[in-house]
Parts: C-alpha cells; sequence; structure tokens
C-alpha cells in the first residue's frame, strides 16, 4: 500500500531522513517510533508531499508520488496530527465535513457520515455537531480530528503524535478505542509516536528509527524480545516484555471454572490483571468464565516468549 525505497531527505548538510527503506501491508498499523528528531515525523509528511524528497521513491498505492498531484493525493490520504488542527472558526460538523465537501458529495450523504463518524468515535451527533473548537475538551477534540481524518472514508490514515497532548487517562482510553476503530475499518495506518507503551499497544508491527536510519522494523514481540542492537535495548530499558501485557486479553488465559462471580474477564487485559494480582490479597482473581493466578499466566507466558527467541 505505501512503499518507500532510499528515500533521504536533506536540509542543506544536515540529513533528516537517511536512505530508508520499508513497506506498509494493506490494512496493517505500522508505528514509527523513536526519539525527538531521529526522523520520524519528516518521513510521514514526505508521504504526503508536505515536504520535498530529496532522493529515492515513495509509492503509494502502487504510483509514484511524484506522478500525482498533491492536492488530490492529500484528499485520498486521512492525516491526524497531534496539535489536532481544527479550524476554530467552524463547527464540529464544518470540520468533519472538510474533505468530502472538497470532494464534492452530497450534502445528504455528508449529513449522514458526519453522524456515523461522531458514533463511531463515541461522541453523540446531536451533543457536539453544532459545538466549536474551544468547547471541547482535549480528549474531545482528539476524537474529532481522528473523525474528520476518517470522513472521505480513505484506506490510508497518516497520525502524527495524534494522542501526545491528552491527559494520561484519557489517551489511554482513546488508544484503545483507536485500535478497535481500526481493527473494525482496516485501514492502513503509519502512526508515529516517542511512546513505547503507546507503540506496543497498538502497533501490528513496529519500525525503530534512530539519526534518520531505520534500525529495526518487526512485530511488538520480536522487537521486545529481539532487540537488534543496545540502543533499541536501551530504547525500551526492560519495559517491553511487560508492556506486552497490555495488547493480551486476559479471557485467553483464564483456567475454565464454573462461577458465580458477575465480572468477566473480557473487560481486562493481562497487564491489568497481574497489577490487581500483585497488589491485592488475593492470590487469584474470579470470574465468571473462571479463574487466573500468577503462576499459570507466567507459565503461559514463559511459553510464548521462548516462541520469539532466536
Amino acid at each position: 500500500m505505501i512503499k518507500l525505497s532510499n528515500v533521504t531527505k536533506k536540509y542543506g548538510n544536515f540529513v533528516a531522513v537517511d536512505s530508508i527503506s520499508m513497506d506498509i501491508k494493506q490494512g496493517e498499523l505500522m508505528v514509527i517510533l523513536g526519539p525527538s528528531g531521529c526522523g520520524k515525523s519528516t518521513t510521514l509528511r514526505l508521504i504526503n508531499k508536505m515536504v520535498t524528497i530529496s532522493e529515492g521513491d515513495i509509492l503509494v498505492r502502487g504510483k509514484n508520488i511524484v506522478d500525482i498531484d498533491d492536492v488530490e493525493l492529500r484528499k485520498s490520504i486521512g492525516y491526524v496530527i497531534q496539535s489536532i488542527g481544527l479550524f476554530p472558526h467552524m463547527s464540529v460538523e464544518k470540520n468533519i465535513a472538510t474533505v468530502p465537501t472538497l470532494l464534492n458529495w452530497e450534502k445528504e450523504t455528508i449529513s449522514k457520515r458526519i453522524d456515523k463518524m461522531l458514533e463511531l468515535v463515541g461522541l453523540s451527533p446531536e451533543k457536539y455537531k453544532e459545538k466549536k473548537p474551544a468547547q471541547l475538551s482535549g480528549g474531545e477534540a482528539q476524537r474529532i480530528g481522528v473523525a474528520r481524518a476518517l470522513a472521505a472514508d480513505p484506506d490510508i490514515l497518516l497520525m502524527d503524535e495524534p494522542f501526545g497532548a491528552v491527559d494520561p487517562i484519557n489517551r489511554l482510553r482513546l488508544q484503545r478505542e483507536f485500535r478497535q476503530i481500526q481493527q473494525n475499518l482496516n485501514k492502513t495506518v503509519l502512526f508515529v509516536t516517542h511512546d513505547v507503551e503507546e507503540a506496543l499497544l497498538i502497533a501490528d508491527r513496529i519500525c525503530i528509527m534512530n539519526h534518520g536510519k531505520i534500525i529495526q522494523i518487526g512485530t511488538p514481540e520480536e522487537i521486545s524480545i529481539n532487540p537488534k542492537n543496545e540502543f533499541v535495548k536501551e530504547f525500551f530499558k526492560g519495559e517491553g516484555i511487560l508492556s506486552l501485557l497490555s495488547r493480551k486479553k486476559a479471557i485467553d488465559y483464564v483456567i475454565p471454572r464454573i462461577s458465580n462471580e458477575s465480572k468477566s474477564a473480557n473487560d481486562f487485559n493481562l497487564k491489568e490483571v497481574i497489577t490487581l494480582l500483585l497488589t491485592g490479597e488475593a492470590d487469584e482473581l474470579i470470574f465468571k468464565e473462571g479463574h487466573l493466578t500468577l503462576n499459570e499466566i507466567s507459565r503461559a507466558l514463559r511459553g510464548e516468549i521462548n516462541e520469539f527467541k532466536e
């Protein structure tokens, strides 16, 4: 869906992106992870031609971007940034309608699409359509930003630190909700972040960059368990394996047993369950589907980790 071949971006003598190559598959959520100044945001801007490439080739949907009109390319790709970028003088409704209007959609079609997008990101159309950006909380504004990016139903979505300005509680909620939205819509997503936990939670694959170069590409499990070098190992600081637990559903590890408990294991990820076991007084948690203990979880995880070890 997106292919970068030996792509370089220079600003005078400074090399922001240094001969990188990667393939983002259709329906994949690829996260570019790295420290500030590593070239990850520049890479995103090269794809939608907000920044001009110095060397190499970028193909989108099999076509070189140099052969695609800049405006047409950008209208076909959803784009979400940390500062959200909502037009302050326009209502939520008009903000979401921006690209469909540029594409000359019918008014009725646009109206239905706005309602559908607001519902998709968990906001009531009746309550939010007429609001202005200044009337929204940070989390609400970020949801509107995602809704606007998805409004024209693009098959590609570029996201640059989209949840970086949101408070930790709402950020985690947005990350989980976006992951669910992505799984339902099957978009091709390139997502930039410097947050290891965020990358491990949402990514299908992770591309780690430093000083404009790609250091390692792999699944969260592959990179956490088999870091390529000391930079990758230090970047995760040994916490990668623990962070991976946020990706795992507790229900997949439940030992079946008849129980009258009302709580469902479907409501928890494995990291939350282990936290409850370590901080609580009980040595097991009982759910209506069965029970979980640290010993049983540990044994199952050791087997999974061994599958990824070289």
